[in-house]
């Protein structure tokens, strides 16, 4: 029996009818689903040094189950000790299995381990259905040791929908669980 993630069963048998329900959509092909979750972690002090980046991509890896890659610099910048291709950051892209298993961890356990938590801010939408959420330290997931780790940093998780517009964007993340604070997005889409 093939194992499938906790909350892509709930999409399948729950989330999407109760979508289709409220927003009226003749068919379940129309109703917004999670593409793929990006995540990026930004190293400041990777110009200077070199092991930063190797430390990050390992966090990164942990946390995720799924290889990060460095990002690199795409011009030189002169005040920032910067040439273009050196690496300033690490990235990786969940898709499936994995997106939802990282999506059901962060739910379940990483965000309710952030000090005087009471909900995250809904002002993350684009106008197209995609929300990014900033956290500020790595440590609030259990993968990390707060022994190994010399630099505390902060990363972009941008969740990718399938949602024309951030009302629908916004409906699809509350269904699976993402506990925004209680006010609703303008519609720009």
């Amino acid at each position: 029996m093939e194992y499938t993630p906790r909350l892509k069963s709930k999409y399948k048998a729950e989330i999407r009818t109760a979508l289709k329900d409220k927003f009226q959509y003749k068919s379940v092909m129309q109703v917004p689903k999670l593409e793929k979750i990006a995540i990026n972690q930004g190293v400041g002090g990777a110009t200077t040094d070199k092991k930063l980046i190797e430390n990050t991509i390992t966090e990164l890896t942990t946390i995720t189950g799924q290889l990060a890659v460095s990002s690199k610099s795409k011009k030189d910048i002169s005040n920032f000790k910067l040439r273009k291709n050196m690496p300033v950051g690490v990235r990786v892209t969940l898709r499936d299995n994995t997106m939802y298993e990282f999506l059901d961890r962060l739910i379940s356990v990483a965000l309710p381990r952030i000090r005087d938590f009471k909900g995250i801010n809904d002002k993350g939408f684009d106008g197209r259905g995609n929300y990014t959420l900033g956290i500020t330290e790595q440590i609030i997931f259990p993968e990390i040791n707060i022994d190994k780790i010399n630099k505390i940093q902060g990363m972009d998780i941008t969740f990718v929908t399938s949602a024309t517009n951030d009302v629908e964007a916004l409906e699809l993340l509350k269904q699976f669980g993402l506990p925004f604070k209680n006010q609703t997005p303008t519609n720009n889409g």
